[in-house]
């Protein structure tokens, strides 16, 4: 990618440090700097694991996801365009992952689930445990969404995404966005009656 090309696109976006950061590490990237990309990972590899962790539910799991996202970060880095903040394409390379995943195991990862509710059942009913039963309900009724309500809800609750960014690693409208938050919502207030009431 010609060195011009990165520079006019970058000087399109709006003025944020943040962003410019990881367009000069992804250049730097794309030039093979193994350092730079080592820099990239610290900055984003607990955002990327909390998500898909969220998202799947399960820590192992989500390691493997944040491995092979910023592998094709990596493997990308030369035809990355800065046409959008970093982390919007960022995070389209997890949401894609992850669905991925999500496919590919879902029969095993509603086995292991259950076996987590009846280990829970069993132990003794005291605060922590109460505690520890109130989470893996919400990361259940998380886990039940559809997809993009799925993604919508972890983006915006727990990564704190602006509705525009979500928009786009979604390929969505705002509106369509809220839409989803709002149907998501519903269903998880639904879902968590007995712990709100």
């Amino acid at each position: 990618m010609a060195s011009s090309t990165f520079a006019a696109l970058s000087d399109s976006l709006p003025d944020d440090p943040e962003n410019a950061r990881d367009i000069e590490l992804m250049r730097l990237i794309a030039a093979g700097d193994e350092t730079a990309m080592r820099d990239l990972i610290e900055r984003y590899q607990a955002r990327v694991i909390g998500t898909a962790t969220r998202m799947l539910g399960s820590d192992r799991e989500a390691e493997d996801v944040a491995q092979q996202v910023f592998v094709r970060i990596w493997k990308s880095a030369g035809r990355y365009q800065p046409s959008a903040k970093f982390t919007t394409w960022m995070f389209t390379i997890v949401r894609n992952l992850v669905f991925n995943h999500t496919r590919r195991y879902r029969g095993q990862a509603e086995t292991e689930l259950d076996e987590e509710i009846r280990d829970t059942r069993q132990k003794t009913p005291d605060q922590d445990v109460l505690e520890e039963e109130k989470q893996q309900a919400i990361q259940s009724a998380i886990d039940a969404l559809p997809e993009a309500q799925r993604l919508a809800i972890v983006l915006r609750r727990y990564d704190n995404v602006p509705y525009e960014e979500i928009a786009r690693i979604m390929g969505q409208t705002v509106p369509a966005v809220k839409s989803l938050l709002f149907r998501a919502r519903t269903s998880l207030r639904e879902s968590l009656r007995q712990y709100l009431e």
